[in-house]
């Protein structure tokens, strides 16, 4: 299959990559110092360079993603706000419309986005980081109702946070209770492919239960 990483420079993105190229797949991984997401036109021709070299695509996997937060509602910052729209929203958007068409053309592609549990129940000082990971949600679901009846599903996948083993080295006695390792999610998103695109279409699949 042809997979698409955006975000796949960090730790996420990397487990993400390996995964599917051990399964013997095609990983195309980007980050921001190959391709500014923000800017439509670069996100635009980066299709078209795919659409050229393999004529469609099996899988996005958008990884793009950023925290931020205050100690209370009243000092949430709406510079926070900015950088979250920009980081979770409009990310998704550009990569979202520019790759919609080439899903179309694969026999069983998914399109995979990371949500928190803060979308569906926000924290008092997590109001811009809840209401963005929400917004993207609501992208993600209308781009699966555009999907509807063909081989393609676009899927919301929702953790509490993630984890990795750079963060445990860092912190051995923390103990992450209910994060998602980078590598169970990774594998949740290969996972995907093994069901009916209509089974996963437009689903939040909770990773934390």
């Amino acid at each position: 299959m042809i997979i698409l990483v955006t975000g796949a420079a960090g730790p996420t993105g990397e487990a993400v990559c390996q995964y599917f190229g051990k399964n013997g797949h095609t990983v195309i991984g980007v980050d921001k110092n190959d391709v500014d997401l923000l800017d439509r036109a670069a996100v635009h021709d980066l299709a078209e360079r795919i659409a050229q070299e393999h004529g469609r695509v099996d899988g996005v996997i958008h990884l793009v993603g950023g925290w931020r937060g205050s100690s209370t509602f009243a000092e949430t910052s709406l510079d926070d706000w900015n950088l979250l729209h920009d980081l979770l929203i409009r990310t998704l958007q550009h990569v979202s419309l520019a790759f919609e068409p080439l899903l179309r053309r694969s026999d069983n592609g998914r399109f995979v986005i990371v949500s928190a549990k803060a979308a569906e129940r926000p924290s008092a000082g997590g109001a811009a980081y809840g209401a963005a990971k929400a917004a993207a949600e609501a992208w993600t679901l209308s781009l699966a109702d555009a999907l509807t009846g063909t081989p393609s599903a676009a899927t919301i996948l929702v953790v509490k946070a993630l984890v990795n083993d750079a963060m445990r080295a860092a912190k051995p006695d923390a103990a992450f209770s209910g994060f998602t390792d980078v590598n169970d999610l990774a594998a949740a998103i290969g996972g995907l492919y093994d069901r009916p695109a209509a089974e996963i279409n437009g689903t939040r699949l909770d990773l934390t239960s």
